[in-house]
Order: C-alpha cells, then sequence, then structure tokens
C-alpha cells in the first residue's frame, strides 16, 4: 500500500454558514472561520474541508452555484478567502473546496444563455427534452420531491435537475462543458488548494435515452438512480477529470458517490486508475432507513453496522482507501443518531469515535462533533430551513400524514441537526454571532460548547486530540489489515488491526448494558498496552473484562 499524506490526515469538515460569524449578521463568513483556526489546530486536524462558499442565491445552501469562481457576498471576498487558504497554510493544516459540478444554479451564466433558445452556444451545457404525451420527458423523481423535470416555456421544453428545480443538471456528454470545468478546477489548483470533496460525482453519467424508471404503486414520480447512479461513461469522465486536473497536482480528491458498493469503489478508488483517492458512501448511514426511505425510522441493529463496515474494511483493504465519517452536513449528530445523548452523551460519543478512528481510511470530523453537538427538536416547522425537511413536510402533509408523526422523523433525520450554529461559548447564541443566527442554536449550548470542552481535560475534544495524535505515533492506525472479532456479540462491536508484529485490539460497547469482552484464544502476544479508554478507571487485562456502558478501549499488543 503506497504510503501518502491524505491516508495519515484527519479531516474536519466546517459548513461556513454555521461555523462562525464575524459581522454580526447572523451568517458564518471567511473571517469567523479565520478567527478559529487556533482552535483548529490545537484539536489537531490536518485537512479542513470547506463546504461552498462561492457564489450562490442559496436554494440549498451554496450546492446551487451561480459562479464558480467568486465568493458569496455574505461569506465574505476572494481576498478574505486568499487570506483563509494562507493562514490554513500558516498553521500546517491544507484546505480542500467542495466542487458541484453534477448541477449549476439556474441562475448561472452557463444556464441563463442555454434556455434563451434550442440553437444557443450553451443549450448543451444542460439537458434539455421535450415533453412526452403532454407531461415530463419521463417519470424520475427529484431528490427534494417531485418531478426532476421543469417546464421553460421560452423554448417548449423541460430541463433536467436531480434535486431542486433551481440546480438544473450539467451535460457531461458535451465535451465543450467538461473543458469549463476542468479549466475552472485548475484555477483554484492555482491558487493552491489542497484537492476537492467532489458532490454527488458518481451522478454525472445519464443512460443514454433517459428512459422511464419501473413504476412504483401510489407514486407518480420514483427514483430513476439506476440510470444515473454510476453511469455508464463515468469512470471515462473521472479518469479524464483526474488526468487534466488533479493529476498534476499533490492534492486529494473525495468522490460523495451515493449507491456505490464496495466492488464499485475498488474501480473508482484503485490507484492505478487515476480516478478519485476515496469515496464517500452512504450504506451504513441508510441502516437505520425503513423501505420508504431516510423518514422511514428503524433502529439500527448493532449486526447490520458490524457487517456493513467491515464488508467496506474488508472490501477496499488492498486496493484502493475509504473514508471514515458518521457526520456531515447532511447527516443527524452522530451522537443523538447512534449514542446516546442523555446520560451518556460523552461516553458514547468518545465511543463512537474510538471505533471510527481506529479503523483503515482517513477519518472526516464534522463541526461540533468534537464536543459532542447533539440533535435539534424545534417545535414549528417554520424554524427549519432546510429545503429536503420542507418540501418533505409539505408533500406528506398533502398525502394526510399527521403533523406530529412528521416531526419525529424530522427530530430524528432532517439535515438542520447538523446546521444549527456551532456552541462557542454559554453566552448569547452561543457566541456564534452577535445578530440574530439564519437558524436558532440549540439550547443546550450552556452545557455544551468549545470554551467548557477545552477547559476540561476529560473532555470529548481532548479525546479527539489524542485520538489524531496515536494516529500520527502509531503507522498500525493508518496502515494495518482490518479483521472483526466477536462478530454473533450483540453488544460489543471489536475487531483487530494488525501490521508486521503489532496488533491493534478495539473494543466498543454500543449500549448501556455492561457485557464482557473474552479476546479469541488465537490472538496471541507477549505484552500488551491499553493506549485508549473513555472512563478513566479500568480494570481487567486484555484477555477478559467487563465494560462500562458505552465504554471503549483499545489495547496495543506486541
Amino acid at each position: 500500500m503506497k504510503k501518502t499524506w491524505w491516508k495519515e490526515s484527519v479531516v474536519y469538515q466546517i459548513y461556513p454558514r454555521s461555523f462562525a460569524d464575524s459581522n454580526g449578521d447572523g451568517i458564518g463568513d471567511l473571517k469567523g472561520i479565520i478567527s478559529k483556526l487556533d482552535y483548529l489546530k490545537k484539536l489537531g486536524v490536518d485537512v479542513i474541508w470547506l463546504s461552498p462558499v462561492y457564489k450562490s442565491p442559496n436554494d440549498d445552501n451554496g450546492y446551487d452555484i451561480s459562479d464558480y469562481q467568486d465568493i458569496m457576498d455574505e461569506f465574505g471576498t476572494m481576498a478574505d478567502w486568499e487570506e483563509l487558504l494562507a493562514e490554513v497554510h500558516n498553521r500546517g493544516m491544507k484546505l480542500i473546496m467542495d466542487l458541484v459540478v453534477n448541477h449549476s444554479s439556474d441562475e448561472h451564466k452557463w444556464f441563463i444563455e442555454s434556455k434563451k433558445s434550442k440553437d444557443n452556444p450553451y443549450r448543451d451545457y444542460y439537458i434539455w427534452r421535450p415533453g412526452k404525451d403532454g407531461r415530463e420527458p419521463n417519470n424520475w423523481a427529484s431528490a427534494f420531491s417531485g418531478s426532476a423535470w421543469q417546464y421553460d416555456e421560452t423554448t417548449d421544453e423541460y430541463f433536467l435537475h436531480l434535486f431542486s428545480k433551481k440546480q438544473p443538471d450539467l451535460n457531461w456528454e458535451n465535451p465543450t462543458l467538461r473543458e469549463e470545468v476542468y479549466k475552472m478546477m485548475n484555477w483554484w489548483l492555482d491558487k493552491g488548494i489542497d484537492g476537492f470533496r467532489m458532490d454527488v460525482v458518481n451522478f454525472i453519467s445519464k443512460v443514454e435515452g433517459l428512459p422511464d424508471a419501473p413504476s412504483e404503486a401510489g407514486k407518480k414520480y420514483v427514483s430513476g438512480h439506476e440510470y444515473f447512479m454510476n453511469g455508464p461513461r463515468i469512470h471515462e469522465f473521472l479518469q479524464e477529470m483526474h488526468e487534466k486536473t488533479t493529476a498534476n497536482y499533490d492534492v486529494m480528491t473525495v468522490g460523495e458517490m451515493p449507491g456505490v458498493t464496495p466492488a464499485e469503489a475498488r474501480a473508482y478508488t484503485a490507484e492505478e486508475r487515476g480516478e478519485v483517492y476515496m469515496v464517500f458512501q452512504f450504506e451504513h448511514v441508510d441502516l437505520d432507513s425503513g423501505p420508504d426511505g431516510k423518514w422511514d425510522l428503524r433502529p439500527l441493529k448493532l449486526a447490520d453496522l458490524k457487517e456493513n463496515l467491515s464488508g467496506w474494511q474488508k472490501g477496499l483493504e488492498n486496493i484502493g482507501w475509504n473514508s471514515l465519517y458518521f457526520n456531515n452536513h447532511d447527516q443527524p449528530r452522530m451522537v443523538s443518531r447512534f449514542g446516546n445523548d442523555g446520560k451518556y452523551r460523552v461516553e458514547s460519543a468518545k465511543m463512537l469515535a474510538t471505533l471510527l478512528h481506529m479503523m483503515k481510511g482517513t477519518p472526516y470530523i464534522y463541526q461540533g462533533e468534537e464536543m459532542g453537538m447533539t440533535n435539534i427538536r424545534f417545535e414549528n416547522i417554520e424554524q427549519y430551513k432546510d429545503i429536503e425537511t420542507l418540501n418533505m413536510y409539505k408533500e406528506k402533509r398533502e398525502q394526510g400524514i399527521p403533523h406530529e408523526k412528521i416531526m419525529e422523523s424530522i427530530y430524528v433525520k432532517g439535515r438542520d441537526n447538523a446546521r444549527t450554529p456551532v456552541q462557542w461559548d454559554d453566552s448569547e447564541h452561543a457566541g456564534f454571532t452577535t445578530g440574530t443566527p439564519w437558524i436558532e442554536v440549540n439550547p443546550n449550548y450552556k452545557e455544551i460548547n468549545a470554551k467548557a470542552v477545552v477547559e476540561d481535560k476529560n473532555s470529548i475534544f481532548y479525546y479527539y486530540q489524542n485520538l489524531i495524535r496515536l494516529r500520527k505515533q502509531h503507522e498500525i492506525i493508518v496502515y494495518g489489515g482490518y479483521d472483526i472479532l466477536l462478530e454473533e456479540n450483540a453488544d460489543i462491536f471489536s475487531y483487530v488491526r494488525t501490521l508486521g508484529d503489532e496488533k491493534l485490539v478495539v473494543v466498543c460497547n454500543f449500549y448501556d448494558q455492561e457485557p464482557t469482552f473474552h479476546l479469541p484464544d488465537d490472538i496471541r502476544f507477549t505484552k500488551s498496552e491499553l493506549i485508549v479508554c473513555n472512563y478513566a478507571a479500568t480494570e481487567g487485562s486484555v484477555e477478559e473484562f467487563t465494560l462500562k456502558p458505552y465504554e471503549a478501549r483499545v489495547y496495543l499488543l506486541k
């Protein structure tokens, strides 16, 4: 396995709107991020991933870009961004940018031109089709509810939007469009960024003809994902993109790829293929979803999580690379979802961090995770801001589903759970802003905030700091092999990492019970050292011990 800096790194994701506000307008900004860089340096992260800061009408919080080479007014100026890059680099950290090229904003100059006429030079930058039998060109559903097609009177045709109708899909079949994208990517790379996180990048190749998806009872529109996820030319497009951009720089790339399997991820991330360096997959964060999708709640089964994460660990073992995450801007808060955000909030947050950071792959921390921020329960739907949540609520109310039932799904799965402002201290609005925040702060900020965790040596913050430090000290954490232990145990997620003569035994109690761990007899060693534990007093040797609720232990064996 080739050694690279991005395999050895820990990435911290910043969602700028909710991170830190420097000017009191209630919206996080670039100067706010600059003011908190020393906090991130203290935490020990190597790479900052910046969610979109480009010009945007903000229909989908910046993932609808109207100018790829300018900064959103609310976030600051290009000079502010250049200062941010310099300050990140001055502290020995790296900066990666979000790349959103499956779609643009409908306010992008390309789309404004594209819809003017059928023979406009920009027409084929997007996917236009005539209607069929007086309705949309096909029956695909948008990820944000309703049809994936929007009618435009000017030319009497429809354009495809897999997301919001203000996010028209770009036409990757057009080589001129592809060259424009590569030119833009190189412009940022020449500015000195350290790579890209690529938004839904496995959607860019659509099946020729855009056929109807198999109909589903009671649904007018259905997901056509089999016609655009991992499409026919996807590997060709990604290889071309790599060759013309990132291959010429010492950078990292991570492709967000819904619906990707370990077998497909091997093809995407195999070093000799030159596509992306790692992928974000979603299987593990779909395990608590029922047959009707993310809003259809079901409890997570530990057996499913073990099988899934182990499958990815083994699946990419010697080919490709995993990204490791439980949180991001689209997912609810990890400790509320997979842990216990009440009595055992601190212990379960540390346990989940241990489970993830000791696996093989590059760990990603989402802002606030390192202080144990939790989900939010707003009383009124009006307090929510996320387009996906609001569209879903409207659609389900129209179907007669009671408000209370829909709200339960939002409390568990809504994207705004991750988007409430970062809780910096116990002052008004959690120190996020001197103004009125764009979305309300979680009321638990008095207890859960950065000031409190930095002052408490036993806090989640210092636990993360230690996990990051250990990664730098022990090569086995980065490059060791992975094997599941106690596969049938209903309470404990345990695995062993192996590199040369060393072994790392990771033991995580997923619940508030007190199970006993027995080390399998075939694991031999002459000495053992407990290098991580989320409880102060621990008893028992590595061979056998009883775990406290949500306890995590890591032993280094030689």
